[in-house]
C-alpha cells in the first residue's frame, strides 16, 4: 500500500510592514504561524516554510476558517 500524499491546502497570509520596514506575515487559521523578511518574495518563502512546519506540530487537525478582514475608523 502506497503512502498517501496530504491533500493541497491553502491558507490566507495577512501581510503588514513594521516600522523597521520589514515584511510580517501571520496565517490566521494557524494561530502562532508569522514570519518576517525584507521583501515579499522573502517573505513568501518563509511564511511556506512557517506553514509546513505548524502543520507538522498541529498534526493536521484543527482548523479554523478565515473570514475576512474588515476596516474601521475611529477617532484618535
Amino acid at each position: 500500500m502506497k503512502n498517501k500524499q496530504p491533500e493541497p491546502r491553502t491558507f490566507n497570509v495577512i501581510i503588514e510592514r513594521d516600522e523597521a520596514g520589514f515584511f510580517v506575515g501571520s496565517v490566521p487559521e494557524l494561530p502562532g504561524c508569522h514570519s518576517q523578511a525584507k521583501s515579499l518574495d522573502k517573505l513568501m518563502a518563509r511564511i511556506r516554510e512557517a506553514i509546513e512546519l505548524c502543520l507538522e506540530v498541529e498534526g493536521g487537525g484543527g482548523r479554523s476558517e478565515f473570514v475576512g478582514v474588515q476596516r474601521i475608523t475611529v477617532a484618535a
